[in-house]
């Protein structure tokens, strides 16, 4: 029996006014009671005060979906964990396909953002995945390895214990195009056996989410699969009753 506890977490991304995500917030409070698995939203940062008040004393914890890998100092516009922890965020999400492909990240700066969540007592969602191209190419193993060394070599593979991990197939992202059950499966117990090889404890009790068009029409699906320990949702998480469902598939 898996002492994995199913997380469905939400990414809003750059989304939502202040009176938007005040309502979406306050539906998320008056809906969460009795679901048995944990739920997290990632507002934009500059909301996060916002949702936390509504949010606090609910089932719905609210993370962050990026952050500094300084503590503090002369980084003009960055926001540190430090701060995110300070405003009540439980966790950070680091290494998201958008910010690697907009942003520039390499893995070596997630595995930075990683550690600094980590330090400030943050529990990091570390988003790895291949693109449609690199699929196609047979680079999956690869681009996966490359992913996650980069952290486990930065933070120590016990400290990923302390860490969530996110598959995200990039070609699966906002394209409505979602990776079938057993496709996901498969990544997923590609990554729990790499961890596996390195410390079976941390492989046991480490989540791994699956990411990439997830919807209340196949979110029960997807978590019946032994290896996937709930999702990080997008377009879903910013419906009130679409995340709701998600959360009951999982729970």
């Amino acid at each position: 029996m898996s002492v994995r506890r199913p997380l469905v977490a939400g990414n809003w991304k750059l989304n939502g006014s202040r009176e938007s995500v005040k309502a979406l917030a306050s539906a998320l409070s008056a809906g969460a009671q009795g679901l048995s698995c944990d739920l997290l939203v990632c507002p934009v940062s500059v909301h996060i005060a916002d949702v936390q008040s509504l949010l606090e004393n609910t089932v719905v914890q609210v993370g962050a979906q990026n952050c500094s890998d300084e503590d503090a100092g002369a980084y003009t516009g960055e926001v540190s964990a430090v701060m995110l922890k300070e405003f009540g965020c439980s966790h950070i999400i680091t290494g998201h396909s958008e910010r690697r492909a907009l942003y520039g990240e390499t893995s070596s700066i997630v595995a930075k953002k990683t550690a600094a969540a980590l330090r400030s007592g943050l529990t990091p969602i570390v988003c790895i995945g291949e693109t449609l191209e690199q699929r196609q190419a047979g680079q999956l193993q690869s681009v996966i390895d490359e992913q996650l060394d980069a952290v486990i070599n930065e933070i120590g593979i016990e400290a990923v214990g302390d860490a969530v991990i996110a598959y995200e197939p990039v070609w699966a992202i906002g394209t409505g195009q979602s990776a079938s059950a057993e496709q996901a499966q498969e990544v997923h117990a590609m990554i729990r056996s790499k961890l596996q090889a390195l410390d079976a404890a941390v492989a046991e009790k480490t989540p791994i989410l699956y990411g990439g068009s997830v919807k209340p029409d196949n979110a029960a699906e997807l978590f019946s699969q032994a290896d996937i320990d709930g999702g990080l949702i997008g377009g879903a998480a910013l419906d009130a009753a679409s995340f709701l469902a998600i959360g009951k598939a999982a729970s």
